[in-house]
């Protein structure tokens, strides 16, 4: 099936992002595969099964779009850099940051 074919889904996922979340589920757990997908649009990070707690594909879905914290982690929601990350991209990115960084000064003001 085409939901399997690694190179078929990289290449989706490069023009759509959000695609990953057609695929197999063994690749939705390939982390290449997501950070391709989360490169081009962050909120695919919703679909990105068991990789929401990898800072390197939550930082990079945050960069892309700020709004895309609200599906990492919890743990990865109460990280500095990937907050900062994120409220940089989209202040609204707050709402979903851990309670302490809405009065940080640093975070608020990104």
């Amino acid at each position: 099936s085409l939901k399997r074919d690694r190179d078929v889904v990289l290449a989706a996922v490069t023009h759509n992002g959000r695609a990953v979340q057609y695929v197999d589920e063994s690749l939705k757990r390939d982390r290449n595969v997501v950070l391709v997908a989360v490169a081009q649009c962050g909120m695919a990070l919703e679909f990105a099964a068991g990789l929401k707690r990898d800072r390197d594909v939550v930082l990079a879905a945050v960069t892309q779009n700020g709004m895309a914290l609200q599906f990492a982690d919890e743990y990865l929601q109460r990280d500095r850099d990937v907050v900062l990350a994120a409220v940089k991209q989209d202040t609204y990115a707050l709402l979903f940051a851990g309670t302490r960084f809405k009065s940080d000064n640093d975070i608020v003001r990104a």
